[in-house]
């Protein structure tokens, strides 16, 4: 089976797109960024950008109707995620953590946590910032993955 490549673009940072541009010609898969603005592109005919409406949670949904069994999922949205999974697809977080049936409800439970902490004002931010070490193991959890599926 032919997987393709789905990246949640808006919030995927530039450096990741980068190693996943990479990928996708060297495994030759089709790789689409969903994003609610165009994003720049390498000429290749595995990499395409698709520009979604602006609003809440289009990009995510886009993503959901379009992917299939055993497709791989790149973001950070635990939602989104939990989403593609039930449909048999794989995910992998910008930060190289793969996401699975077995995991996906604890990162779910945490995430509506933090929300609520954030909220109180208990917790402020984000992520910090990726890291050199970062990308080596979102680039390690993509090889593997690719490895294995294609």
């Amino acid at each position: 089976m032919a997987i393709a490549i789905w990246v949640d673009a808006d919030a995927c940072p530039k450096v990741i797109r980068e190693i996943l541009f990479r990928a996708a010609v060297r495994v030759q898969r089709p790789l689409t960024l969903v994003a609610n603005h165009m994003l720049p592109v390498p000429g290749s005919e595995y990499i395409s950008c698709r520009q979604v409406p602006q609003g809440f949670d289009v990009a995510d949904d886009y993503i959901a109707a379009q992917v299939e069994q055993g497709d791989l999922v790149i973001t950070s949205d635990i939602p989104l995620a939990a989403e593609v999974i039930e449909k048999g697809a794989g995910v992998i977080s910008p930060r190289g953590e793969q996401f699975t049936r077995e995991n996906i409800r604890q990162r779910l439970n945490m995430r509506d946590f933090m929300d609520t902490m954030r909220s109180s004002g208990e917790v402020g931010g984000g992520p910090p910032a990726l890291n050199d070490r970062d990308k080596q193991v979102f680039a390690n959890a993509l090889d593997r993955y690719l490895a294995r599926h294609c």
